[in-house]
Order: structure tokens, then sequence, then C-alpha cells
């Protein structure tokens, strides 16, 4: 990009995840360059997975407490999402979330189709969420799920039939943008009836 230059950044926090104040020089299409700052929060990429049975027309969802929902709008604190979890280390998305539905809602999948991938909040967050969908049945259930109390997780899982689902989307019962995307990819597609 020939139109930015002069990039520096200044650690604001490193805790859970790392804030950097990002200063640079940005030339306008007018030819004017000014001098920005941005806030920048880096917690790693991510990966969620639409769990969905074309028999039963049921989906699998998640529900549990956010922290930053409450702090917006605390009737919004319990959130209604797609198994999701953080990339850690340098996993490929795939083995990610294929652990993260074993650990959250207590299914053992073996493979899963990769269908979006999107910036949730490209202004704020370096974020990146790989979006899959993945067939399941009763006999892939191998434990209840639920999440890790090591990493303090607190799941409960919920079997929704798809028309529950994309109801509670249209009334903002469900507003979590993956969760959104890939109910709305199922639609769009014809996944289930």
């Amino acid at each position: 990009m020939n139109n930015l230059k002069n990039i520096t950044k200044t650690t604001l926090s490193y805790d859970w995840a790392k804030l950097d104040r990002i200063d640079y020089d940005y030339q306008f299409s007018n030819g004017k360059w000014k001098r920005l700052s941005r806030e920048c929060y880096n917690r790693g990429n991510g990966a969620a997975i639409l769990l969905y049975n074309p028999e039963k027309q049921t989906v699998i969802l998640t529900k549990q407490f956010r922290m930053p929902s409450y702090e917006n709008n605390p009737k919004e604190g319990m959130s209604i999402e797609a198994c999701a979890g953080a990339i850690d280390n340098n996993d490929e998305p795939l083995e990610t979330i294929i652990r993260e539905t074993e650990e959250e809602v207590g299914y053992k999948i073996s493979n899963a189709k990769q269908v979006l991938t999107a910036y949730t909040s490209p202004g704020a967050l370096t974020e990146k969420m790989f979006l899959f969908v993945a067939e399941y049945n009763d006999a892939q259930k191998i434990n209840d799920g639920g999440g890790l109390e090591s990493e303090d997780e607190e799941i409960e899982v919920l079997e929704l039939s798809f028309s529950k689902a994309i109801e509670m989307m249209n009334n903002e019962t469900i507003i979590d943008a993956k969760t959104i995307m890939l109910l709305q990819y199922a639609q769009i597609n014809n996944l289930l009836d």
C-alpha cells in the first residue's frame, strides 16, 4: 500500500490478549496525508462450526456468559452461539474446530467443511474467523460437553430445531455474528428444510 507509512506500535496491554495503539500516516484519495491513531486488539484467529442433523432437522448451539456483551447490555450477557474457539499455537482451523466440538458440545467429528472466512469487527479486532459446517448424529455424542474447567468455561449445549434457531435469529435472541452467518449459510444453501 503506497498510501500508508510511518507505522508505530505501542502496547497498551498484554494480559489475555494484546492491545496496541497503532499510529500511522495515511494518504487520502484527495492526496492529503494525515497522522492517524487506532487501537487494535489482537487475540489471534478463531474457528466456529454449525453442527446440523438433516434427519432430525436440528442444530447444535451453545449458551454461555459473555462479559463484553453484558457490559454493553446486561440483558444480553448470556449468548447463544455456534461452537467456537481460539486457534492455539500453530494449529490449523480444522483441527481447532474438531477439538472445540468435542470439548464444548461433546460430539466427536472427524471432518468439517469450511464455508466462510470473516473478520467480525475489522475496525478494532485482528481476529479472523474460519467458519465450518458438519453433519452430526446421536452416535457421535461421546460426552456432555460444557467446555473445559481449566479454561473457566461453563457452556450449556443446546440442540434446537433449525426452524427454532432461525426464529431466534429473526427475533434477536441470537445476536452473535458468526452464528448468524452460519445459520444464514445453512438457510441459503438448503442444508436443512
